[in-house]
């Protein structure tokens, strides 16, 4: 049915196909037009503004009504990306485009892989600066990498999004032959599922010429049919890159029944697979191995996968979400928010994925800063809706101050390994809508502002011609990176007694007092001059100043802290994050 949801749709391949040759090449089902044939564009575009539809599911998994963030939005679409990526020429074509259509908020579920461009060889980043300066709010994901220092998206008008868990998960038990029962995870919803068949390792079911390990690994080519044929393999993955789908492919091509998988990132990422499979992690792999190397025949049952809600810790962070610090800039806190990004429903391409009983699917369940990414270019939208006048800026400090840094226990949010989490995996915290569209406070900061952030890292005239297209000349002395008025508060090389300085906008109404609240820092001692601030009508600006006196190094790696401001109402919050060279 047409709702016209879609008021626009543009695509770009010219750059593709000159880098890569004709689309038709690479034999796999595609349109030449907008359409989406991957599934990944209508999901992230469903999340932000889908509207409500009612009992979805992915094969009855996750059943209930759906909505997007932003219902009332009406979406244009860009398409840059074809099979194997995205050319840059492309991505800037379609950023020329959309700030012409006008559009409020780019929503750019992409970004280049680790390690982040410098800001003025990156498309994405020049594109991004024009659709600031022209008051257009982007945000973007901030990649799926796993370690520290691989945050892409970084540019300081960009709002990066990490990926955190939602209270729901889809655990995949699985019945030992000795009644025991391991909880792992999967999408298993096929008919006949449930029965019991003997296990075999895939180290020992080595095919001629393969060696035990490499079997393990469960690839193409690697398993002896006649010793899998009928079973559930147990098997390895080998890095975080390996494709899951392939060794179930594998097995399934061989006459195995089934896979568990070992796999540390069990709970982040479900897919569908070619048989019946289960992701455990380390404890339930040695619970596992230890019943397989006692009981001569061994067997199991993989259940039919459960819907669980009210799950606890949540949210925690995804393994997968991409960690800081900033190699770029790195006074500037980055990711900036997190957001839901691990097992999200939403719509899907029918063309894209079929189930496991070769039905397509209008809906699928996927994890990624993708999906991350939607949600909170859905809170922008909101804001936008309620506060037209607001800078880009802006709108980025009301959904990082007023995040929160707590999960549903109470506690701190933590890694989805139970390690704690700090800002440089969830920036300032996780996106709080309803507190957004009343921060209190903002700290805005237009494009003079960038520039001179910019000359304090050295960048040449010509290069700062290549990011605006207009010559620009630093100032000497530049302002110190660590004073540009950005939300968060980042000092990535004290080396002594040092103050930072940041200006506040007042939002409401009528006469009001702020009150300067420090989370302290280890090694370092800090003070807030002033510690109130008085309102007496919108829009007045205040400056404050942080002191920060070090009496201990910290050895290269960063200390967190933080400052919030508040009154009666409002919390204020600025994560603080200071790496003390010297003292």
């Amino acid at each position: 049915m047409c709702n016209r949801k879609i008021i626009g749709s543009r695509y770009y391949y010219e750059a593709y196909e000159a880098i890569n040759g004709p689309l038709e090449s690479f034999n796999l089902t595609f349109f030449r037009s907008a359409r989406d044939t991957r599934g990944h564009g209508t999901h992230t575009s469903s999340t932000v503004a889908g509207s409500k539809v009612s009992n979805i599911s992915l094969d009855g998994l996750g059943t209930g009504n759906a909505t997007g963030g932003v219902p009332s939005a009406r979406l244009s679409i860009y398409k840059v990306c074809w099979f194997s990526g995205c050319e840059d020429a492309d991505i800037l074509a379609a950023y020329d485009d959309a700030i012409h259509d006008g559009v409020d908020i780019i929503s750019m579920s992409l970004g280049p892989l680790p390690p982040q461009p410098i800001y003025f060889e990156d498309a994405m980043s020049i594109g991004t600066f024009h659709a600031f300066e022209k008051g257009i709010v982007v945000c973007a994901s901030g990649g799926n990498s796993f370690f520290p220092r691989t945050t892409s998206n970084v540019a300081p008008w960009i709002l990066s999004v990490a990926a955190s868990t939602i209270d729901r998960e889809f655990p995949s038990y699985i019945l030992l032959g000795n009644m025991k029962q391991l909880k792992g995870f999967g999408v298993n919803t096929m008919q006949g599922q449930g029965k019991q068949f003997s296990l075999i390792s895939g180290g020992d079911a080595a095919a001629s010429g393969i060696l035990s390990r490499n079997a393990s690994f469960c690839k193409r080519n690697a398993l002896d049919s006649n010793l899998i044929k009928g079973k559930i393999v147990v098997c390895k993955r080998e890095s975080l890159i390996a494709d899951r789908n392939e060794k179930a492919i594998a097995i399934k091509e061989g006459g195995g029944a089934g896979m568990i998988l070992v796999d540390p990132l069990a709970k982040d990422i479900l897919s569908q697979f070619a048989i019946p499979s289960v992701l455990i992690r380390h404890a339930e792999a040695q619970e596992l191995q230890s019943y397989m190397s006692t009981e001569k025949n061994s067997t199991a049952r993989i259940i039919p996968t459960l819907t669980n809600l009210g799950t606890k810790p949540a949210p925690a962070m995804a393994n997968f979400s991409s960690k800081g610090p900033n190699i770029i800039t790195p006074d500037i806190i980055k990711p900036d928010i997190t957001a839901p990004g691990v097992n999200i429903l939403a719509a899907w391409s029918p063309i894209a994925t079929k189930d496991t009983a070769g039905k397509s699917l209008n809906y699928n369940i996927i994890s990624g800063t993708s999906m991350s990414c939607p949600h909170v270019a859905a809170v922008a939208a909101m804001l936008r809706s309620v506060h037209s006048d607001w800078s880009p800026a802006a709108v980025k400090s009301a959904i990082m101050t007023t995040a929160y840094t707590t999960d549903n226990t109470q506690n701190f949010i933590k890694n989805d390994d139970s390690t704690d989490a700090t800002p440089f995996d969830y920036g300032s915290g996780h996106i709080n809508p309803a507190a957004a569209t009343d921060p209190g406070l903002i700290y805005d900061f237009n494009t003079n502002d960038i520039f001179n952030l910019l000359c304090n890292y050295h960048a040449s005239p010509a290069q700062l011609k290549n990011l605006t297209k207009t010559p620009f000349y630093c100032q000497n002395p530049p302002t110190h990176p660590y004073n540009f008025n950005y939300p968060s508060i980042g000092v990535s090389n004290m080396t002594g007694n040092l103050s930072v300085y940041r200006t506040v906008t007042y939002i409401g109404e009528g006469p009001t007092l702020y009150y300067a609240k420090l989370e302290p820092l280890r090694g370092v001692k800090a003070s807030v001059d002033p510690d109130v601030l008085r309102f007496t009508k919108k829009g007045e600006k205040m400056t404050y100043r942080i002191d920060f006196v070090p009496y201990k190094s910290t050895n290269g790696s960063f200390e967190f802290g933080s400052l919030t401001w508040m009154n009666n109402v409002h919390r204020v919050r600025s994560p603080i994050a200071v790496n003390v060279e010297s003292v």
